[in-house]
């Protein structure tokens, strides 16, 4: 678990880092708190412009310290996220940012144990992937088996490929901080 002065410290590095990127330059200097993360784990950074989904990347797992997978996942999200054009230096100011930091996968034993709001998914079924966030299933108001379907759609497979012998369906938790608001 982190702190929420370390979560905060995590988002204003988010933050600071898309703007170096935006800007072309040099990377932000490490504030004091994120030295004393060790913590290694995946974490997804998402922007939004407007409240409308402007960005999102992350890595579901890394060996490498959680400020520098922060950092690196702030980039990709205002740059190389594939929906979307590269953010642009005018966007800057409007963009809210939020800092999703995951658990390690747990296989899912039975669709009856996710808890909507709480665990996130993914779903692999051949070269098929897909990973939605916990608060995702929350911010749309779907039911556990909506979530499901929209998992698997986000893969590219059938909404009901989850029940398929060949699927491989895990879950997570994630600690959340956007803008200085925690998740409950």
């Amino acid at each position: 678990m982190l702190t929420r002065e370390e979560l905060e410290s995590l988002l204003a590095l988010a933050r600071e880092s898309v703007e170096s990127a935006v800007r072309h330059r040099t990377a932000p200097s490490h504030h004091p708190v994120l030295a004393g993360i060790t913590q290694r784990s995946g974490a997804f950074v998402t922007l939004r412009l407007g409240g409308e989904l402007r960005g999102c990347i992350g890595a579901i797992a890394s060996n490498d310290p959680l400020p520098e997978v922060v950092e690196e996942m702030a980039v990709k999200a205002a740059l190389e996220d594939p929906r979307f054009p590269p953010v642009s230096a005018s966007e800057l100011k409007q963009l809210t940012y939020e800092l999703s930091v995951l658990s390690p996968l747990e296989p899912v034993k039975s669709v009856d144990d996710i808890v909507v709001g709480k665990h996130g998914l993914l779903i692999e079924s051949g070269r098929h992937r897909g990973l939605l966030l916990p608060q995702v299933a929350s911010e749309y108001g779907w039911t556990r088996d909506e979530f499901l379907a929209h998992t698997c759609r986000k893969a590219g497979l059938p909404s009901d490929a989850w029940k398929g012998k060949e699927a491989r369906l895990c879950s997570f938790t994630a600690e959340l901080m956007d803008e200085g608001h925690p998740a409950a």
